[in-house]
């Protein structure tokens, strides 16, 4: 089904659009689509049931009662003045631009004020692979999908892991995400769901901080080498210290903990995992703890980079009794279809203000950015490394 709600979109895009809000109302930016594994496979259906879907979105519009809910269960987006910013918000069709090349590959981009082009990503993404899956891969059916949940959150729940439902951004369908929410609500382990329509329909705890494009963005606006810690610092003069998780992977973590000094590190609850070797990168944050004066197991971290259930309870055991961890995990969750592999498309930041912005972490397939600003910042970075593309 169509997304038929505002709210059918991650917290983090809506923390996010209220921090810039504050901070740079008047950004423009370009966000620009990237599919990692193009085969040529997206044809015109596609193209029309996709066309109808943004059509679709350009008429939704808050509701009373979910804005009663942002209001009374969301303290951190409850100002009047956000609520009613979001009460105005319509998406506008004009901002995104996309078409087919003659080879089946599908280019798209988002254009306008950084504070309302923000909403676009989640449900363009969640759009692009419910059309993918009704016109172009179409030899699927929903069969097995409520064992498969109830598998996944047993073996979840019995190896004592935490975590969250990540899965809106390339989900099969809606239907395949409220299925398996459904049937893991009722098992411990299920901490909530990035989603904040399924968060209020199923009375969820709504999870999520930042993304990558806050660093990305304040990286554009005001320099590459310490984006980190002034996009933290931005951050915690929006929040107050609510909302403490940091990503740490947009610009790899040594230049992380370069700016992630003790009064960063006691000021965040912990920090977020999203590229690269997961045992390593835990290894280190105990060791930067440590070095600090702070105790490990006072923090958590938070690892979601392409996670299964194996994975994550294999972490969830290497970490025991060390640091708390939990777990974010997305499309293993509500694409996971046997024979039809899910969609690897992801949209990112490619400008603030007609400045180019770069991804920078240690994992080369993640890497984005236009050639010459990701040589420009792997100079001002300090990262001599020529591996990985621009994807």
């Amino acid at each position: 089904m169509p997304i038929q709600s505002l709210l059918d979109n991650d917290l983090y895009k809506f923390t996010m659009m209220k921090a810039v809000l504050l901070h740079y109302p008047e950004a423009e930016v370009e966000y620009r689509f990237f599919d990692r594994r193009p085969q040529g496979r997206f044809n015109e259906a596609f193209l029309h049931g996709f066309s109808r879907q943004l059509e679709q979105l350009s008429e939704i519009r808050l509701q009373a009662v979910e804005t009663a809910y942002v209001r009374d269960r969301l303290d951190v987006l409850s100002q009047p003045d956000f609520l009613s910013y979001l009460n105005d918000y319509r998406f506008d069709p004009d901002e995104v631009d996309y078409r087919l090349d003659g080879e089946g590959n599908l280019h798209l981009g988002v254009r306008g004020n950084w504070a309302r082009a923000i909403l676009w990503e989640v449900p363009l993404l969640a759009a692009i692979s419910e059309q993918y899956f009704i016109h172009c891969d179409a030899d699927w059916t929903m069969e097995g999908q409520e064992a498969s949940a109830d598998q996944k959150s047993a073996a979840l729940s019995q190896a004592g892991c935490q975590y969250a439902d990540f899965g809106t951004r390339r989900r099969r369908n809606d239907r395949s995400q409220e299925i398996f929410i459904r049937q893991a609500k009722g098992r411990t382990g299920l901490t909530g769901t990035s989603n904040v329509h399924f968060a209020r329909v199923f009375d969820l705890a709504a999870i999520g901080t930042m993304a990558h494009e806050w660093i990305m963005g304040v990286s554009g606006l005001t320099g590459l080498r310490h984006a980190n810690r002034e996009a933290l610092w931005r951050w915690v003069e929006t929040y107050e210290g609510r909302l403490g998780i940091a990503l740490t992977d947009t610009f790899g973590l040594d230049a992380f903990l370069d700016d992630f000094d003790e009064s960063l590190a006691r000021t965040f609850d912990g920090v977020r995992h999203d590229s690269g070797d997961p045992f390593l990168f835990g290894d280190r944050m105990i060791q930067h703890y440590q070095s600090l004066g702070i105790d490990p197991r006072t923090r958590t971290l938070v690892f979601s980079d392409g996670l299964d259930v194996n994975r994550a309870v294999e972490i969830h055991d290497y970490f025991a009794h060390r640091i708390p961890v939990s777990f974010g995990i997305g499309t293993h969750l509500t694409n996971d279809f046997r024979g039809s592999p899910p969609l690897q498309v992801v949209m990112k930041m490619w400008s603030v203000d007609h400045r180019p912005v770069i991804k920078l972490p240690d994992d080369p397939e993640k890497v984005h950015g236009d050639p010459e600003a990701l040589r420009a910042g792997r100079l001002a970075l300090g990262r001599d490394s020529l591996d990985g593309q621009v994807t």
